[in-house]
């Protein structure tokens, strides 16, 4: 006896869904434009730039890099050898697995991407309209929209370090 594969549909959505996702689609675009004009101002592509944001929290391995910024790990490769070729980053040997390498910002990487970090202006206006207690709620709120999709807050990061694509740099 076969069983009934019944496919979940999720709601239609209404108006003020449909709207938020317009609205949300709006700032991505904006802040990605930025992004990458302030990466290109530092001779750095997006990618480039993203993986230096992402290594901020300390050195990684090149597949955890890929899988975070969801690209290829032979397109990290690339990205990784033009980087350290400009001293932004360097390969070690993971002390827990020699097999695995791991890529760390040096001094001068940590500087690029603190100075391109620092130099996005996409929000400050928009939230700027916003007062304190209302910029936490909006952060709230973020935070528990990716939270209900398994994705951490920290995943990406205030500069664009969430998708690289299939983006070569």
């Amino acid at each position: 006896m076969e069983k009934e594969q019944q496919q979940v549909q999720a709601p239609p959505a209404d108006p003020i869904t449909l709207e938020v996702v317009d609205l949300m689609a709006r700032l991505v675009g904006l802040f990605h434009r930025e992004y990458e004009e302030a990466a290109a101002a530092r001779s750095l592509t997006g990618a480039q730039a993203k993986v230096l944001a992402l290594l901020r929290r300390g050195p990684m391995p090149m597949r955890r890099i890929a899988q975070t910024l969801s690209c290829e790990p032979s397109n990290i490769t690339g990205i990784v050898d033009r980087l350290e070729s400009r001293g932004f980053v360097t390969r070690e040997a993971d002390p827990q697995d020699r097999r695995v390498k791991l890529v760390a910002a040096t001094g001068a990487g940590v500087s690029a991407s603190a100075e391109l970090r620092e130099s996005l202006n996409f929000a400050r206006e928009p939230l700027a309209a916003l007062d304190d207690e209302e910029r936490g709620q909006l952060r709230d709120l973020l935070r528990r929209m990716l939270d209900s999709t398994g994705s951490s807050a920290g995943d990406g990061g205030a500069d664009g370090a969430t998708a690289a694509g299939t983006e070569r740099g």
